[in-house]
């Protein structure tokens, strides 16, 4: 395999999954060694830019499919043009409804919500972020306001684009895009260290100099210590040791269902704690507005899949099969 575009390579392996300091869950959240296998992690959060590709790319295939079905209304009109009024007038309205209802859903499930930056606080002024999403200037900012299930539509789409591509260069399949398991989302946070408190390695929040680390709330009401009030550019802070961008910013959803005893429930091999019913769902990261401890790579917090929040975001990872690069020794 290939690592995808701005996607590392981690080869898998061992290592402790449960409680950090001052977690609240520590009683139940015991640690506990696990292993992942090899995958690829997306660099960066995804951008407001890729996932505007998605949503357009979304609505030119409604349009479109709007379009055929009209045409093929016309000509069943033409053909069946002496055949009693109402014959077929159900079937097409259903054709016509299940269109318009494929839009309606992209616009009102899948499309970014920003009124999460007015919602989300209470009594602030938030105008300046209405256009979060649309503008050009947010491009390379994370994008926020989806859901759980809009992240993972996400996946969908970006694996079907990109095996349609390969199909047309006569290649294989590459395995699905999806959201990683809490598992996975702290082994790649720790860049490669076995007790890593933060992504980026070690037990404090401020480098030599005195600068923050990552982006994220460092006092209260101190927004703009590391130079945006809300979130900032996915590159705008160093990457781990693994060249992720990770930690801080904004927090990330999880494929993982909440429970706080999940750990003694999953298996030691590529653990995910999956729940149907359970509607929240595991977020990992803190964000931009968050105090450091949300930061910490074995830090669990949760968020109802179907709440859109201005502090919450994603990135992908694919699963490695074949073989692997050889390490050597």
């Amino acid at each position: 395999m290939e690592a995808p575009v701005d996607m590392v390579f981690i080869s898998g392996g061992s290592f402790m999954i449960g409680s950090v300091d001052q977690d609240i869950a520590s009683s139940v959240n015991p640690q506990k060694q696990v292993a992942v296998s090899s995958l690829y992690v997306d660099k960066y959060q995804v951008t407001n830019n890729l996932y505007r590709q998605f949503i357009e790319a979304l609505l030119e295939e409604a349009d479109a499919t709007q379009e055929g079905d009209d045409e093929a209304d016309d000509e069943e009109d033409q053909e069946f043009s002496g055949v009693v009024d109402g014959a077929s007038s159900d079937q097409d309205e259903e054709k016509v409804a299940a269109t318009a209802l494929s839009k309606e859903f992209i616009m009102d499930e899948l499309y970014p919500d920003m009124s999460v930056w007015q919602n989300d606080f209470a009594h602030h002024m938030a105008d300046r972020m209405e256009q979060y999403y649309e503008h050009s200037s947010f491009d390379d900012f994370p994008v926020v306001g989806i859901t759980w299930d809009a992240a993972r539509t996400f996946s969908e789409w970006r694996t079907q684009h990109l095996n349609d591509y390969r199909e047309e260069q006569g290649l294989d399949d590459m395995p699905k895009f999806r959201l990683p398991t809490a598992a996975e989302w702290v082994y790649a946070a720790r860049g490669g260290k076995a007790y890593a408190k933060y992504p980026w390695g070690g037990p404090y929040v401020r480098d030599l100099d005195g600068e923050l680390l990552a982006n994220f709330k460092s006092s209260k009401g101190n927004y703009r210590e590391c130079q945006y009030d809300n979130t900032s550019p996915v590159d705008h802070f160093a990457p781990n040791n693994y060249g992720i961008h990770i930690g801080g910013n904004v927090s990330e959803w999880t494929l993982d269902a909440f429970n706080p005893a999940a750990a003694a429930r999953m298996w030691d091999l590529n653990p995910v704690y999956l729940d149907d019913e359970e509607p929240r769902k595991v977020v990992k990261g803190g964000s931009w507005k968050d105090v450091s401890r949300f930061l910490q790579t074995d830090a669990v917090d949760h968020e109802h899949k179907d709440r859109a929040r201005s502090y919450i975001g994603f990135r992908c990872v694919m699963s490695h099969i074949g073989r692997e690069p050889y390490k050597g020794g």
